[in-house]
């Protein structure tokens, strides 16, 4: 007997992708699976669409609970779910149709994996591009960087272990930090090198926002709440610290030295002098 998968759809104002996202798991070669979706409290029409898939299939279950953020979400349908691995996946991105029959094969045949990731590629309406190869195996990878994609195969038993995702993390990065709590726990994880994962590229998005508002929050957060790993890394740690700023230099003046920037400093420069002028 096949092991039983379980999927987990988290939606929250994402209804015009949600079939999108529900006809990729459909359509995988692995069959042997229950689909949970969880309206986070959206105020779109997810809740009909949802209903519909649960009427075309019936491995296909809906759940309504009051906005909680993604973790709580995600906690929630892993709560109700009969899998022994579980499969997250964001309501507006997709798998290519063999992922859970390759992922499920690895977690089957190596009991220190705790996750399978795999490679990806970022996508829109009328476009695919941006590929992109995470490399995480264990702890170590996944100390300054999220060494794999947030929607990948997790085994249940390791979410139990580590208590589930950290819902007091709703700006970002909770894949990242959950990653950290099951590689500190002694699984390892392994990445399907091969592009089975689409990411729906938006012009802003939670990843977005993480990255560019609450980015040194986020980190502060899981540099405190890991500091007894981050103490045993100190020299790791000095390290990317000291290469951070480095980037950050060598940024500033490729800015600075661009023909732009001195093209725009040059028409500025009377501006200035009249400025000047009015001041005094």
């Amino acid at each position: 007997m096949k092991t039983f998968v379980s999927v987990i759809v988290p939606c929250y104002n994402h209804a015009q992708f949600l079939s999108v996202a529900l006809e990729s798991v459909l359509e995988q070669t692995y069959e042997n699976w229950e689909c949970i979706i969880v309206n986070d409290g959206s105020p779109d029409n997810t809740e009909t669409i949802a209903q519909d898939w649960c009427k075309k299939d019936s491995r296909f279950n809906y759940y309504y609970k009051e906005n909680g953020g993604l973790s709580s979400a995600r906690n929630y349908g892993i709560e109700k779910a009969k899998g022994d691995y579980i499969l997250i996946l964001d309501s507006d991105d997709k798998f290519n149709t063999t992922f859970i029959d390759k992922a499920v094969k690895v977690l089957d045949e190596n009991e220190k994996i705790g996750i399978v990731s795999c490679w990806g590629i970022r996508f829109t309406d009328n476009d695919y591009y941006g590929e992109f190869k995470p490399d995480g195996k264990n702890l170590d990878d996944f100390l300054f960087k999220n060494a794999a994609i947030g929607n990948s195969l997790i085994r249940k038993k390791s979410w139990s272990a580590v208590n589930g995702y950290d819902e007091a993390m709703k700006k970002g990065y909770e894949d990242w930090e959950f990653y950290i709590r099951v590689s500190k726990a002694g699984w390892e994880t392994k990445i399907i090198e091969e592009t089975l994962f689409y990411y729906r590229q938006h012009k802003v998005s939670m990843r977005i926002e993480a990255l560019n508002k609450y980015d040194k929050e986020i980190r502060l957060y899981i540099f405190k709440k890991h500091q007894d790993i981050y103490q045993q890394h100190y020299n790791e740690m000095i390290h990317f610290f000291l290469d951070s700023i480095e980037l950050n230099r060598k940024n500033e003046l490729k800015r600075i030295n661009s023909v732009d920037f001195r093209l725009g400093s040059f028409l500025l420069k009377p501006f200035r002098f009249f400025k000047k002028i009015i001041k005094r």
